[in-house]
């Protein structure tokens, strides 16, 4: 039902969750612990399906917090359950107890934070938009306003999905060779002419590096390869398959 993050145990005061796709009630192409609110799966087994994630991380349903998420570098100060819509975010930190912030991806990168030592948390949603607008260091700027200090801070990256199932076209390429020329390292020819495989973890890792974070951790999961544990938007595009099920990452104070 989930994976944990040797690292984030080792943390004092933090109850953190990897989820994956099994241990859940929802069916078909969402099967089976599909939380993700903007999907089109039966509302009432989304609700299942998180109130099991909240039991998890020993916070009410209602304190499983998740955004609006639109790719951006927008963080959020969380300081209880949402008053009226989820905000249009992409990250979010708090200092407060017993709040779950969780993000949901489905080949984006879910990175969660801590700062242990100052009970900092966050979590952040960091599809190639949101690396590259700087949802990484926008997150670790957000956490420093509340006390942390980012040579302290932990991050991990979860399930995500890797550069051998990440093909991209020539304009991909472009736009980032733009930004900085040396990004072409992170590119590698595929077998279509004029298109390569994106290393979006190895990206997200240098995005880390330059916010100044302590410790940055990669798991090594993807979510494309790994269908019995983890949902896929690539995986569910390439299938026509209309909509796809949304994995949870999440981490609370006690």
């Amino acid at each position: 039902m989930f994976i944990t993050s040797r690292e984030l145990a080792g943390e004092a005061g933090i109850r953190h969750a990897f989820f994956t796709r099994e241990g859940g009630a929802s069916g078909g192409i969402y099967a089976s612990l599909n939380g993700g609110l903007g999907s089109n799966d039966d509302p009432a087994a989304i609700a299942e399906n998180r109130a099991r994630m909240a039991r998890h991380l020993k916070v009410e349903p209602t304190h499983l917090v998740s955004l609006y998420q639109v790719h951006s570098p927008d963080v959020e100060v969380v300081t209880g359950p949402w008053a009226g819509d989820r905000p249009k975010a992409d990250a979010m930190v708090t200092t407060s107890q017993n709040i779950a912030l969780g993000v949901s991806s489905a080949d984006c990168g879910p990175i969660l934070f801590a700062d242990g030592e100052a009970r900092v948390i966050g979590a952040a949603h960091s599809g190639w938009k949101g690396a590259f607008s700087g949802v990484v260091g926008a997150t670790v700027t957000a956490m420093e306003k509340l006390g942390a200090r980012r040579e302290r801070i932990l991050a991990v990256l979860g399930p995500t999905i890797s550069a051998k199932a990440y093909e991209v076209g020539p304009e991909f390429i472009e736009r980032f060779k733009a930004e900085n020329r040396t990004y072409a390292r992170f590119f590698t020819p595929s077998e279509r002419a004029a298109h390569a495989m994106f290393d979006l973890p190895a990206f997200i890792a240098l995005k880390a590096q330059e916010a100044g974070i302590g410790r940055f951790v990669d798991m090594g999961l993807c979510t494309y390869g790994d269908e019995k544990r983890f949902f896929s938007y690539r995986r569910a595009t390439h299938r026509s398959e209309g909509d796809y099920g949304r994995l949870i990452s999440a981490i609370a104070l006690d």
